[in-house]
């Protein structure tokens, strides 16, 4: 629900006015909401220590509450691997990883409870079980899913140790100045848009590895890999460098380039990590899925 409301007072921090507005809003609340880029004051995003000014405008929103719980929905699911520790989902473009506030139902975790039950570990509570780590939802590719709890342990260990492959492609704007190199640039929350991220100074540490597949007019088709696992990690990257994901709705400013790419052309493609039981190297690869190769195959005929 949207209020707007314009401030008559002295100056205080804004998650203190809007707690003293509406006594129904806690201090903490109010902090959650300006970090989810609800809150605004006079058209801008602020952050949680503004001081707001008398006659300003604050405009917020209080989403709807997250679901207490996940429930199991009978959805399909691509698996790619599966064992009695772990499974490989091929995600799809357009599924949600987890239900939250305006997704609380068709995602990924509700496909899961169908078809695993209780047997998904529990480390990262009810709304999340199993998930080790997330795919946006218009990136497409290999999840990995824990079904103990001791399980997703170490495979999150093996992420934190940069022990676990994550291998993306993506089709990005314009061509890389060398053909393969390290993106090294800390990723925090965006300072006027708190729904994006931003290569910014003292954020957290961001890694990115690419390589050029091949090149066409105007475009290029990259392969990604993670050293470390930011939200919106590549996104943010290749949009720094000048050559945002095709179809990236919210870090490219170009209008979507082809109409059968619903949001980013990004995939991810390869994992591949020990086994935490067998101590067995697993390494899987899926196919480019149909609305990448559609792309490529058009970008193929202007080479022509």
């Amino acid at each position: 629900m949207k209020h707007n409301v314009i401030y008559d007072g002295a100056g205080e921090r804004i998650d203190k006015a809007l707690s003293a507005l509406f006594p129904d809003i806690t201090r903490s609340f109010a902090q959650k909401m300006i970090e989810r880029g609800e809150v605004s004051v006079s058209g801008k995003t602020v952050s949680k220590n503004y001081t707001v000014k008398n006659g300003e405008e604050i405009c917020f929103n209080i989403p709807e509450p997250e679901p207490d719980k996940a429930e199991p929905e009978n959805i399909p699911l691509d698996i790619f691997y599966e064992d009695s520790d772990l499974l490989v989902v091929n995600k799809a473009k357009g599924m949600v990883v987890h239900p939250a506030a305006g997704n609380p139902s068709g995602t990924l975790v509700n496909a899961l409870l169908y078809y695993c039950g209780d047997t998904l570990s529990g480390i990262n509570g009810v709304l999340r079980p199993g998930i080790v780590h997330r795919l946006d939802k218009d990136t497409s590719g290999l999840i990995i899913v824990a079904k103990n709890d001791k399980t997703h342990k170490i495979l999150a260990d093996l992420i934190k140790e940069h022990d676990f492959t994550r291998q993306y492609e993506a089709i990005v704007v314009g061509h890389f100045k060398q053909p393969e190199g390290v993106i090294d640039a800390p990723i925090a929350r965006h300072p006027n848009d708190r729904k994006k991220m931003a290569v910014i100074a003292g954020g957290r540490n961001a890694v990115t590895r690419y390589e050029t597949i091949a090149e066409y007019p105007g475009y290029t088709h990259v392969r990604l890999t993670l050293e470390t696992g930011r939200t919106h990690q590549i996104r943010v990257h290749m949009a720094y460098l000048g050559h945002p994901v095709v179809c990236d709705e919210v870090y490219s400013r170009a209008k979507p380039q082809f109409s059968c790419c619903k949001g980013q052309c990004l995939h991810a493609r390869r994992i591949a990590f020990v086994h935490p039981t067998s101590g067995e190297m697993i390494d899987l690869t899926s196919d480019l899925p149909d609305y990448f190769t559609d792309i490529l195959n058009r970008l193929d005929r202007s080479l022509a």
